[in-house]
């Protein structure tokens, strides 16, 4: 694993660490270079609640390429519509170490103009 990686996934566990503590359920982002995954999961991280990605047919029939910020919002609300619609109103966000820029806080935005509190 590179050292950049390394990093990344020490941050995350940090971070993880500190949700895990606390009550709220979780929402969960990794990204790749083509595409964003968030999930919804319990604090402690033991059960998957919601799913979202551009890997689904119908984010993916709604944006031109699913490596971008555009793509990555449409994940956001879709992500938050799933939550509210299971009873979850409150996240703690986990960006998975990386940075809270781009991709990140486009899906974070998104998220949180859909109604989902963190």
């Amino acid at each position: 694993m590179s050292e950049k990686n390394l990093s990344r996934l020490r941050r995350a566990r940090k971070a993880r660490a500190r949700i895990a503590r606390g009550e709220k359920p979780r929402l969960s982002v990794f990204r790749s270079s083509r595409h964003i995954y968030a999930q919804v999961m319990t604090a402690t991280g033991d059960r998957t609640l919601v799913t979202a990605s551009t890997v689904e047919p119908t984010v993916r029939s709604d944006v031109k390429t699913t490596g971008g910020r555009d793509a990555a919002a449409i994940v956001g609300k879709s992500i938050a519509e799933k939550a509210i619609a299971e009873g979850i109103s409150e996240v703690a966000f986990d960006r998975g170490g990386f940075k809270y820029h781009g991709r990140v806080k486009s899906l974070a935005d998104a998220a949180r103009e859909a109604g989902l509190k963190f």
